[in-house]
């Protein structure tokens, strides 16, 4: 059994079909990243799975669990978490009361002070800076933030929405290289972003979003090598 299932699901703005039958398997251990060009679906489909946008219809499973129905907080609960794009810290707060807030799961807030000192280890910017407001960060300081702030709730699954938006290119390596120290942890990891030249190298598996639909999946390998992909988003022949 897939760690989460999303089976057929339909979203709508009003009278705008954002999603189409949309069906994702995702197992445990993996990191699938999610492409499409701007406007395909892709933020959509990660906000619809968080319980943020209620689906018209579909099903969305978590171990088996349906999911569809639930709040945001109850999702966060059962151990699926959103690094939303644009980030969406607490600017005014300190780094550390924004990773206080981010381990309040019944799970997690036992060892709330225990997982602050590891986030702090694993992100030593974040350590020198627990008294700094979110807001005065730099942009990769504030997507380590971000990241922290969900690894606090001890999740099973990371969605994590364009991570590397408008980062430098040394900046977005070492964000990629901490998605996969935290997938070496044992957390799974669902990507949308827009490096996909970086982020098919990073991924176990990939799926293709346009216009709404799932168009191609597959090995990120073997998506990296498909004539479409390589022509609509790697610039290549």
């Amino acid at each position: 059994m897939s760690l989460l299932s999303v089976r057929n699901l339909n979203v709508s703005y009003g009278d705008f079909k954002a999603l189409h039958g949309v069906s994702l398997e995702v197992d445990e251990g993996e990191i699938v990243v999610i492409v499409g060009a701007n406007g395909a679906g892709k933020t959509t489909t990660m906000n619809s799975i968080a319980g943020i946008l209620r689906a018209r219809s579909g099903e969305i499973l978590l171990s088996g669990e349906h999911i569809e129905r639930k709040s945001p907080r109850e999702i966060v609960e059962r151990g699926l978490v959103l690094v939303p794009e644009g980030r969406h810290l607490f600017a005014e707060m300190t780094v550390q009361e924004n990773l206080l807030v981010g381990g309040q799961t019944a799970r997690s807030r036992r060892r709330l002070h225990v997982n602050v000192r590891t986030m702090e280890e694993r992100f030593p910017i974040l350590g020198r800076r627990r008294g700094q407001a979110a807001g005065t960060l730099s942009g990769g300081e504030q997507q380590m933030l971000a990241i922290a702030r969900a690894l606090m709730s001890e999740p099973r699954i990371l969605l994590m929405d364009e991570p590397s938006i408008g980062l430098s290119p040394l900046l977005t390596a070492q964000i990629f290289a901490m998605i996969r120290e935290v997938n070496q942890t044992g957390i799974t990891v669902i990507l949308v972003e827009q490096n996909v030249v970086q982020s098919l190298a990073l991924a176990t598996r990939a799926y293709v979003i346009a216009e709404g639909r799932v168009v191609l999946q597959g090995l990120a390998a073997e998506i990296r090598g498909h004539a479409d992909v390589k022509r609509a988003y790697l610039g290549e022949a």
